[in-house]
């Protein structure tokens, strides 16, 4: 016969203590570390345990007491339930303090290396509509909320357009507003949702692989130009009909779009990087600028999502690469590769400054994109090649194309291979400018360099205001 678990303790008048990892907070109870979602250190607070390990638990707020003298009123309804923006009860500069401190903390405690004092973190322009890009995912059963289960009057099964929630894969949170973005996408967004509803059109099911309206993709750009990109999942005959109907609506509802697009995805995931995506009105692209450069950005292009701090960012990367304008005076320019290009968004802000800028990355079609935004701004001193970047960054390659001054590296959130560092070691460039969107995988990549580099410059900057993730850029000097 199983053992019953013993019920986990209801814990009263709790105070917080302090901001943790994921945009959670802590406290300490029983020589444990408790993590708790949607408060601010000085809350007083009674907390349901809801999970208990050896060195750490986790709770949740089931009533404030007392609130913190440090706390700011989350201005989105849907705070509290959708976990994108959570740090919205807190104050934007105390958002910038901790962030300062977690990047200090993880280079120091995983690096363990040598740091010079750090700049003062560069807060985003915008806190509000400073997003280029959202997703939202469709589907025919909406989450409730506890309270709203229990509630007789909610209609339960209805179709939904928002966010994914954590811990129920197959359903959505409903959005009706959401400040991440021009208000126009709201419009765009609950215009295809009202549509949908009122013409019968099927919301997709996951666990059952079946109904037709499956996800939206919004994006718009400092040029005034919006993307809206619909992704099916045709079952029966006419579904095509239907979603042609439902874009053509869209379309002339909405003029602001520039492209307009669609695809019918018949995969277990909604991702589209290995999709046809078809143009139903307009181009199939947008652009954006920066200082004189444009740069195109297609359905499958990356770009910063929050486009006036890419501006900050890539000076920053930028500053860093070539020195000031003393230092680099009467020098020849150098010759720089730039890591996990992208769409070749830093190889061609930086070009006018290097004698040649080679850019790498993984996604052909992103290289495609870099050639060609190269092209329109008639750059000339850019070379770009697809392919696995430990692959391709060889010794043979450096032997071929030069051995690089300067190393731009903005890798993904797990940071950089260590095959990709053991050739950089062995191109031995001057510089390496590390730009990074996880600080703790900068730090163990920094901590395998550092008997050859030291870092001379770190630079925070915030491009994801209410929300604990910060971007870091870090110079290093070869020693």
């Amino acid at each position: 016969m199983a053992r019953k678990k013993k019920p986990l303790p209801l814990l009263e008048s709790v105070e917080i203590e302090a901001v943790a990892a994921e945009g959670k907070c802590l406290f300490h109870w029983q020589e444990l570390v408790v993590f708790v979602p949607f408060c601010v250190p000085g809350d007083v607070c009674d907390i349901q345990i809801r999970r208990k390990k050896h060195s750490f638990a986790e709770g949740e707020v089931v009533r404030f007491i007392k609130y913190s003298n440090v706390r700011a009123i989350p201005f989105c309804a849907h705070f509290g339930i959708c976990g994108g923006c959570k740090w919205q009860n807190l104050p934007y500069e105390e958002q910038l303090r901790f962030k300062q401190q977690q990047v200090k903390d993880q280079l120091t405690r995983i690096g363990k290396i040598q740091l010079p004092e750090f700049r003062p973190i560069l807060g985003s322009v915008k806190t509000q509509e400073y997003r280029n890009k959202l997703d939202f995912g469709c589907a025919n059963k909406r989450w409730l909320t506890s309270e709203q289960l229990k509630d007789e009057s909610v209609v339960k099964g209805l179709p939904a357009i928002g966010f994914h929630i954590t811990g129920a894969f197959d359903k959505i949170l409903p959005i009706e507003k959401c400040w991440l973005m021009d208000d126009l996408h709201n419009q765009i967004r609950n215009a295809i949702r009202d549509y949908a509803i009122a013409e019968g059109i099927t919301f997709f099911d996951l666990r059952q692989q079946t109904g037709l309206l499956r996800d939206v993709i919004i994006r718009n750009s400092n040029t005034g130009e919006w993307m809206v990109i619909i992704q099916f999942h045709y079952d029966e005959p006419g579904d095509d009909q239907k979603a042609k109907a439902l874009l053509e609506h869209i379309a002339d509802k909405f003029p602001q779009i520039s492209s307009l697009m669609y695809l019918d995805n018949q995969k277990c995931n909604d991702t589209i990087g290995d999709q046809e995506i078809l143009v139903f009105r307009g181009t199939d692209h947008i652009f954006e600028t920066m200082e004189e450069l444009r740069f195109k950005v297609g359905p499958k292009s990356f770009y910063q999502t929050n486009t006036e701090q890419a501006y900050h960012l890539y000076s920053v990367a930028r500053e860093f690469a070539f020195g000031s304008a003393e230092e680099s005076a009467g020098t020849e320019k150098p010759l720089v590769y730039d890591l996990y290009t992208g769409t070749g968004t830093i190889a061609n802000f930086v070009a006018k400054k290097a004698r040649r800028v080679i850019g790498i990355e993984y996604v052909p079609e992103a290289i495609e994109d870099a050639k060609v935004n190269s092209e329109v701004n008639h750059i000339d001193n850019t070379l770009f090649f697809a392919g696995d970047m430990k692959d391709i960054l060889n010794d043979d390659f450096i032997g071929e194309y030069g051995r690089p001054d300067v190393i731009i590296t903005d890798p993904p959130r797990a940071g950089m291979h260590p095959d990709v560092v053991k050739t950089i070691l062995r191109a031995a460039p001057e510089r390496i400018v590390y730009v990074s969107c996880n600080p703790a995988t900068q730090a163990r990549d920094l901590q395998m360099m550092d008997e050859c580099y030291e870092v001379v410059a770190v630079q925070p900057v915030d491009m994801f205001p209410h929300t604990p993730h910060v971007e870091n850029v870090v110079l290093l000097r070869k020693r």
